[in-house]
């Protein structure tokens, strides 16, 4: 991809006097919220970032209760299970992911030009790419390479004999979720970040109830462990995609589906959707491939389950308090720097991403002070008792007190990156620190003496002060000013 990304030469955007700006999508009561654009701009990233942390702290409840369920009636080896498993799933989903945000960077810049036919051409065009992958693809090769992927992660065998039915479920009927995470983007892409936010609380209620049921059985419905919290994901996360394609045919949010123009591909935005989000994909993957590859590490120690049912809680759960709202406004820096470039107002852009990084780290502080002060109590809600685990647990959530600091900044920084169009930059920043950096130290020490919990944890900080540093950087460069967004119109 050149530094431009341009899928076609038509400018994405022209400006009148004033910097408004002049599109043949301009009309007298403009569909989209313009104060993304206009308004105060504290206000503009609060309303774009409160709704998604919301959404990703309460659907983040759903993986704590599955491990807290599966942790006190399975015991740490379901909570493992459920770690690795997912280790896994990410990675196929975040590949995924990557072609929504292309999306989200043609649709924020669409809807900054007030471009309304650009907007839902494009997200149809998502819709359609991720609903054949993920059919087509993801579900065949997902159900027959899942006992290799157990494999590679060195999963012990009491582990793989929880982690395969669930992994298989989850790759079977992966696609109402995808189509979740598709609609969540393409919304709060285009400024409303509130509906997202009520369709993630629903499907997260629905979901803990079913894998309340699955999990522990109920009358006739037998307990099915760890099996059942794939079970009670996909049954919510399917019925929420049904309820979503009707809502996106029929009308009524701020993207819908196009009509008119045919229901095949239109290769044009295909291409531009794997221009933009491609290497967010190889992004993800790497990133995700080198936790898979640190859980081999882990999974190489001398007590390898009682620390990979430490890394699950701790990181994975304990951990995503962090990410959860780091996310959230990674996606609101996104969102106000995509939309104010497409707007011609690049300074603006660059502001709102300095204000979401303050946020980000002003929370991340708030919630690692929980991490280093009351970790043994963090850990006993999810029913780990046993000392081995709770030791090297403590040992995690001292270093990630730290972690969240550097990654709440690093992930803010991404999302400017991401939204203004340049998604190589975060690519290669992603390889060297969460890649390159932390498996190389683990690869070091483990040559030249033995390799202790201990040593894993902080090379996981290192990757992420080295992340943290580099994103910043990179951000600050303002190359991203010059980057071009243009499809070609029917």
């Amino acid at each position: 991809m050149s530094d431009r990304g341009v899928a076609s030469a038509t400018p994405a955007v022209s400006t009148v006097p004033g910097g408004a700006p002049a599109t043949s999508g301009s009309r007298d009561r403009p569909r989209y919220d313009r104060s993304i654009i206009e308004g105060p701009l504290r206000s503009a990233v609060w309303k774009l970032a409160w709704p998604t942390m919301i959404t990703n702290v309460i659907g983040g409840l759903q993986g704590i209760v599955d491990h807290v369920l599966v942790g006190h009636l399975v015991g740490f080896t379901g909570n493992a299970a459920i770690g690795v498993a997912w280790q896994i799933i990410i990675v196929v989903i975040i590949f995924i992911n990557s072609l929504f945000t292309g999306m989200s960077v043609l649709v924020a810049r669409f809807a900054g030009a007030g471009e309304e036919d650009k907007v839902n051409r494009t997200v149809y065009q998502a819709f359609l790419t991720a609903i054949g992958i993920s059919l087509l693809v993801l579900a065949p090769l997902g159900y027959v390479l899942s006992p290799a992927l157990l494999d590679l992660v060195n999963a012990t065998p009491e582990v793989q004999a929880e982690a395969l039915p669930f992994l298989r479920v989850m790759f079977l009927f992966i696609s109402g979720m995808l189509v979740f995470y598709m609609l969540s983007g393409a919304l709060r892409s285009a400024g409303d970040a509130r509906t997202p936010m009520v369709l993630g609380v629903a499907m997260t209620v629905l979901n803990l109830v079913l894998n309340v049921v699955f999990i522990r059985g109920l009358g006739p419905i037998p307990a099915f462990g760890t099996t059942g919290a794939a079970i009670g994901t996909v049954i919510a996360s399917g019925l929420l995609a049904l309820y979503a394609m009707v809502k996106l045919w029929r009308g009524g949010w701020v993207v819908s589906f196009p009509r008119g123009q045919g229901w095949g591909p239109d290769w044009t935005i295909v291409r531009s959707l794997f221009r933009f989000g491609l290497p967010t994909g190889i992004q993800g993957i790497a990133m995700n491939v080198g936790g898979v590859l640190m859980l081999a590490f882990i999974g190489s120690l001398a007590q390898s389950a009682a620390a990979q049912a430490a890394f699950a809680v701790a990181y994975t759960q304990l951990f995503s308090l962090v990410t959860w709202t780091s996310v959230g406004l990674m996606g609101a820096a996104a969102v106000a720097a995509g939309q104010n470039l497409g707007a011609g107002r690049a300074d603006r852009a660059e502001r709102a991403v300095h204000i979401a990084a303050r946020y980000g780290v002003g929370g991340a502080a708030f919630i690692g002070c929980f991490f280093f002060a009351f970790p043994r109590q963090l850990l006993a809600v999810f029913g780990m008792s046993d000392p081995a685990v709770v030791e090297i647990g403590v040992q995690l959530l001292h270093v990630l007190s730290v972690s969240a600091l550097l990654i709440a900044a690093a992930l803010t920084y991404t999302g400017g990156l991401q939204g203004t169009g340049d998604t190589k930059s975060p690519l290669y920043i992603s390889v060297v620190s969460q890649v390159i950096v932390p498996l190389g130290i683990c690869f070091v020490v483990q040559q030249v003496g033995t390799l202790e919990p201990m040593d894993i944890w902080i090379a996981i900080l290192v990757g992420h002060a080295t992340r943290c540093v580099l994103s910043v950087w990179r951000f600050n460069q303002g190359r991203w000013r010059t980057i071009a967004v243009d499809i070609v119109g029917r």
